[in-house]
C-alpha cells in the first residue's frame, strides 16, 4: 500500500535555502494495515501525512502508494490516486454554509455521481456514524464530536483505500474519542489501510497496533 525508501522533504521559499523537515524515512505499510504515527510536536508527523495525502511530493527518495511512484507521477495519475485517499483533519475543515448532508455529499458531487445515488450513499453513511437525524444541521449547530463524525463520513464516503487521520481526537473528550476509534477500526476491518497521528497515549495503549515513531523528522522506531 505505502512504501517509503530514503524519503526526505524540505521546505523553502523563493530565494531561501531549503529547510529539511523529514530525513531518510524507510518504512512499509501493507494493504489493510493499521499504523499509529507517534512523536512529539515538531517531530514531522503532519509533514509525513502531507506526503501521504499528496499535498507535497518528496524532495528526495522514493515514495510509492498503491503501486504508483509519487515523485514521478503525472497530474492525471496523482488525481486518480487522490481519489483513493481519505483524510480526517483535527480541525474538521467542514464548509460552514453547508449542512452535514451536503458536506458529506461534496466529494461524490465533485466526482460526478448521479444525485439519486448520492442521496442513498450519504444517508447510509450518516446513519453509520449515528447522525442521520442531524443531516440538515450546519457545523455550527453540531458538537465537536458530531462535527468529527461528519468529517469521518466525508472522508470515507468515497470508500478510500488509504484513510489518514491527523490528531482526530485532539478536540474530543474520552467518550467521543473512543467512538471515533471504533469508526476508524471498523473502516480498517472493512479493508481500508489506516494511519492515525496522535498525542493521545491512553488511546494508543487501549488500542494496541504497530506504530511509526518520529523524532526531529527521523524515523526512530518502527514496531509491529
Amino acid at each position: 500500500m505505502v512504501r517509503s525508501e530514503n524519503v526526505g522533504l524540505s521546505y523553502g521559499g523563493e530565494g531561501q535555502p531549503p529547510v529539511p523537515v523529514l530525513h531518510d524515512l524507510n518504512f512499509h505499510i501493507p494493504k489493510g494495515g493499521f499504523r499509529w504515527l507517534l512523536g512529539p510536536s515538531g517531530a514531522g508527523k503532519t509533514s509525513l501525512l502531507r506526503l501521504l495525502y499528496l499535498a507535497a511530493r518528496p524532495t528526495r527518495g522514493r515514495l510509492s502508494m498503491l503501486g504508483i511512484d509519487v515523485g514521478g507521477a503525472g497530474r492525471q495519475d496523482l488525481a486518480r490516486l487522490r481519489r483513493r485517499v481519505g483524510v480526517v483533519f483535527q480541525d474538521f475543515r467542514l464548509l460552514p454554509h453547508l449542512s452535514a448532508y451536503d458536506n458529506v455529499a461534496l466529494p461524490l458531487r465533485i466526482a460526478g455521481r448521479p444525485e439519486g445515488q448520492i442521496r442513498a450513499d450519504v444517508e447510509e453513511m450518516l446513519r453509520w456514524v449515528g447522525l442521520h437525524r442531524r443531516m440538515d444541521a450546519r457545523p455550527a449547530q453540531l458538537s465537536g464530536g458530531e462535527q468529527q463524525r461528519v468529517a469521518i463520513a466525508r472522508a470515507v464516503i468515497v470508500r478510500p483505500h488509504l484513510l489518514l487521520a491527523d490528531e482526530p481526537t485532539g478536540n474530543l473528550d474520552e467518550g467521543q474519542a473512543e467512538r471515533l476509534m471504533q469508526l476508524l477500526k471498523e473502516m480498517n476491518r472493512l479493508g481500508a489501510t489506516v494511519v492515525v497521528a496522535t498525542h493521545n497515549d491512553g488511546l494508543v495503549s487501549r488500542h494496541p497496533a504497530p506504530a511509526l515513531h518520529l523524532q526531529h523528522g527521523r524515523l526512530v522506531a518502527e514496531d509491529g
